[in-house]
């Protein structure tokens, strides 16, 4: 089981990136590349996930959930890796966010 953990500014471009904040925090500002699955939902949604073998990247808003998101899908045969320090981190370290309103990208 993996239970890898790297910097936001380590994720490899073109990563499958899988952000698991709830929908206003992921309006408010996401990742470029992200793709959307919210823990809340991730049961239900499982089928959403990219079906190569590639290492998913979890990114939340500090950490905790994504961690939590990763050791699930690794004891359940994915292969996931935390982002650590999440999108927070992610803002400090100048990588790009975008928005799904008209106003600037931010994390909430």
């Amino acid at each position: 089981m993996n239970l890898e953990s790297v910097a936001p500014n380590a994720v490899p471009e073109g990563a499958h990136l899988i952000d698991v904040r709830e929908q206003s925090e992921w309006d408010a500002g996401h990742a470029p590349t992200a793709q959307h699955l919210p823990a809340s939902i991730l049961l239900e949604s499982l089928d959403k996930l990219p079906e190569d073998d590639a290492d998913l990247y979890i990114v939340c808003r500090t950490g905790g959930r994504s961690f939590q998101v990763s050791q699930w899908l690794n004891a359940n045969g994915f292969d996931a890796i935390n982002v650590a320090g999440g999108m927070d981190m992610w803002f400090e370290s100048g990588l790009p966010l975008e928005s799904e309103g008209e106003g600037e990208a931010f994390i909430l």
